[in-house]
């Protein structure tokens, strides 16, 4: 027996002692264009260049309102912090050199792809912008911008310029989710030898600079449009020139390019990644019986780069497009609001949402900081759970974000004509508060391994495989309930909250509820930054597992990462939780937006959607069928990349059989190269099926309602579609996010050593269930989160053409 060690140890030694044994994906590191272009540039000359854009910036916010002023400082406050961060987190050491070594084997593959991926995006989205030119310079106007004397051209070139910028900074927001975590991976991999508080540190601060980056980016971003329509525009209370209540208007453009951009993210990384997990998985865990991550699976290195190619760039796009997608819809609902009960200033009620995010980055930031690694690394601390660290840091921003809500509607909400109101709007936001912790809760309990129904699927995985894929499916389905009924409960009190604020229109009818709901709406992203947070958290600890397991470092060094991994797989599912939560209530907000501005372009009142009219019936049977064919054409697309990459592994052992023996070193380039190419080929079909459908629906309809005496009969179908659409979506997004999550960590806690541990026939059940779930959780699941909210910003946007 002891010989037997000997000689696996030394075939260990041999494998780490090779010179080069994860060879770089590409011959050169890639950056961005504009990144290297500023590398190049002399220091003085870009602190010119930098003191004269934030002059110009500064100038458009102080011509426009001393809020803007407020949201800017903040924004380059939270960037700042964020280098300070990067700088933190760079200054960490990277470990043994066998370490760095697959540390840039993933770095270079994740990058290579982004490249690819969103160039393939950036030509789509420079299409999408022509068309959208093209439809806009034939398009109607809305009596109000006729008044001003903004035309068709103007306004075309405004929503184009609007959407590009969308684009452009949701792909911004993707490259630095992704720039961050290939670098902190081997950082928190290193720091686990040494304790486990410090690797949970470590991968905080990188998450959270990545956070306060998306959530800064989507704020200033916003500011930065409206103040420049503002300032050209020439906004002002005179006749003849446009109100400012209808200024959120020109603003849809750039939610509608940031949910483009997110939409492919999401579906192409989400490919990626779950293509190489359940190949890697088949193959190495189940067939040849290898630990997860092990170097000697051809699908590993493939396999980590999709965690920071899916999970991170994919995630800081999709919660920059839900921020955006919000703060634009209340923006909107709240000029509407102020119009309807002639409010003299409604600058408070339209900036409000900037404001909130504002505070989200100060609110966050203390919650990131609170987090501290040991006094004195060199003392061996008792392992805590990472979950209650993070739980601690969730709880002292989630009451810093009650302080700073009520501030904020007090400083921004009250008006003379309803003294109460913005305490009205304040417990709105309280709503929308507690909305999100019950969310976080709820999925923490239906996908951690300590409560209940996680141990009950593993139980199940003890009498086989497809006992263990029925109780995974009835966990999913019965996760559904909870949320649902919060999500109910949170919009019915935030409309009434705000219906009884004291607001009313010139006839006396109350005007807040829908105002109301967009305030509980922004309650519960107030501490998107700290959520998202904890959501880059989940990878980068995955993937310092990954690279613990490959370079071949002791036990107790892996069993930290795979602690911290397993609280990962929590956080990501809650963060699905918090995303899908938030995209309700965005999706209902969206679709008051949506009622709005078919109002305004018609010139008639479009309240109500009925839909026992049978063509307006047909409009949600189509919505509701494309959630399920998108989710079905993107776990297929999952299926068959992970069919090729099965493929190739085990061609690689059958033609190399001394690969199992450490003796021939597997091609990871060419698992790479395979699921790259299927992922970019596969991302097309589901992702043009979400942008066609919506507009070749409201088009047919259009026609049909003009030969057979049924006007706006096109925006009533589409009003349908987007409706069931979103009901079908949450409740899918919620089925498949849990389900994937809890089969997930069945398996970890499988691996743990309960029920046999890892080996054991329970354990390969719960690995075949862990593959079902990979395309559920992280590819169909997020996937439909920005499917529901780019259906209701493209309605936004082809509003005009559905009349």
């Amino acid at each position: 027996m002891m010989m037997d060690e000997d000689v696996e140890q030394a075939s260990l030694l041999s494998f780490n002692d090779r010179p080069r044994a994860f060879p770089n994906m590409r011959s050169k590191t890639y950056s961005p264009l504009i990144f290297r272009i500023l590398r190049r540039l002399n220091v003085r000359v870009l602190s010119i260049i930098l003191l004269i854009c934030f002059g110009v910036i500064f100038f458009m916010g102080a011509s426009t309102s001393p809020i803007i002023l407020f949201v800017f400082t903040v924004c380059i406050i939270s960037f700042l912090l964020s280098l300070y961060l990067t700088k933190w987190v760079l200054a960490k050491d990277e470990g043994p050199p066998e370490m760095v070594q697959i540390s840039d084997a993933i770095r270079d593959g994740a990058e290579g792809f982004f490249r690819t991926q969103y160039s393939t995006i950036s030509k789509m989205a420079i299409l999408l912008a022509f068309v959208i030119l093209c439809i806009y310079l034939f398009r109607s106007l809305t009596p109000q911008q006729e008044a001003a004397g903004l035309g068709r051209a103007m306004s075309a070139y405004i929503t184009v310029a609007a959407f590009l910028l969308g684009a452009l900074c949701s792909g911004i927001a993707g490259y630095v989710g992704m720039w961050v975590s290939v670098r902190a991976n081997v950082r928190v991999s290193s720091a686990a030898r040494r304790s486990a508080r410090e690797a949970l540190q470590i991968a905080v601060r990188a998450g959270g600079f990545s956070a306060l980056v998306v959530v800064g980016m989507a704020v200033i971003g916003i500011a930065i449009l409206y103040s420049t329509f503002y300032v050209l525009l020439g906004v002002d209370d005179s006749p003849g020139s446009m109100s400012v209540n209808d200024l959120p208007l020109l603003l849809v453009g750039y939610g509608f390019g940031a949910s483009f951009v997110a939409l492919f993210a999401q579906l192409g990384g989400g490919i990626y990644t779950k293509g190489a997990d359940v190949g890697a998985d088949l193959v190495g865990k189940v067939e040849q019986g290898i630990p997860e991550d092990d170097p000697r699976n051809p699908a590993v290195i493939a396999d980590l780069v999709g965690d920071n190619v899916g999970d991170c760039a994919a995630r800081g796009a999709d919660l920059f497009e839900s921020i955006a997608a919000e703060i634009i819809s209340a923006m909107i609902l709240g000029g509407t609001m102020a119009k309807k009960c002639k409010i003299e200033d409604p600058s408070g009620f339209i900036l409000f949402p900037l404001v909130v995010h504002s505070f989200d980055l100060v609110i966050s930031s203390i919650g990131i900081l609170s987090i501290k690694g040991t006094r004195n690394a060199s003392v061996k601390s008792p392992v805590e759970d990472p979950m209650a660290v993070l739980q601690k840091g969730y709880s002292l921003t989630i009451i810093l974000a009650v302080l700073t809500f009520g501030a904020s509607t007090r400083w921004l909400l009250y008006t003379e004509q309803a003294p109460s109101a913005w305490f009205s709007f304040a417990l709105c936001g309280l709503v929308g508060i507690i909305t999100a912790y019950a969310f976080v809760w709820i999925s923490k309990y239906y996908t951690d391994y300590k409560h209940e129904p996680v141990r009950t699927l593993a139980l199940a995985s003890s009498t086989g495989h497809g006992t263990n894929i029925i109780a995974g499916v009835s966990l999913g389905l019965e996760s559904t309930a909870l949320p649902v009924l919060v999500i109910s409960v949170a919009i019915i009190s935030a409309y009434w909250l705000g219906n009884t604020s004291g607001l009313v229109d010139e006839n006396g009818i109350p005007t807040g509820g829908l105002f109301g709901t967009a305030v509980a709406t922004m309650g519960m992203l107030s501490t998107a930054a700290y959520v998202l947070t904890m959501d880059m958290f989940g990878p980068i600890a995955d993937n310092a597992g990954g690279i613990v397991e490959m370079s071949q470092q002791p036990e107790s060094v892996r069993e930290i990462t795979d602690l911290l991994d397993a609280v990962g797989n929590t956080t990501k599912a809650a963060t699905k939780g918090f995303a899908i939560g938030s995209a309700a209530l965005a999706s209902f907000l969206l679709f008051s937006a949506y009622m709005d501005e078919v109002s305004a372009f018609a010139s008639v009142s479009f309240k109500e959607v009925d839909i026992a009219i049978p063509e307006v019936f047909v409009g949600g049977l189509l919505g509701s069928m494309l959630i399920f064919l998108f989710s079905a054409w993107a776990c297929a697309a999952v299926g068959r990349t992970a069919q090729e990459v099965v493929n190739e592994v085990r061609r690689q052992f059958i033609e190399r059989p001394g690969i199992m023996e450490y003796k021939e070193k597997p091609d990871y380039s060419r698992c790479v190269a395979i699921v790259a190419s299927a992922a970019l080929r596969e991302m097309i079909k589901p992702g043009a099926l979400a942008i066609a459908s919506p507009i070749v629906v409201g088009l047919v309809f259009r026609i049909l309602g003009y030969y057979t005496g049924q006007p706006l009969l096109g925006a009533k179908v589409v009003a349908s579609m987007l409706m069931f659409a979103t009901v079908c979506g949450i409740l899918m997004a919620l089925f498949l996010n849990t389900a994937g999550g809890a089969w997930d960590n069945a398996k970890k806690y499988i691996e743990t050593g309960a029920l046999g541990g890892k080996g054991s026939e329970a354990h390969k059940a719960a690995v075949t269930g862990d593959t079902v779930g990979d395309p559920f959780k992280d590819t169909a699941g997020p996937s439909i989160h920005v499917l529901i909210k780019m259906l209701a910003t493209i309605t936004l946007v082809m509003a005009p053409v559905f009349l």
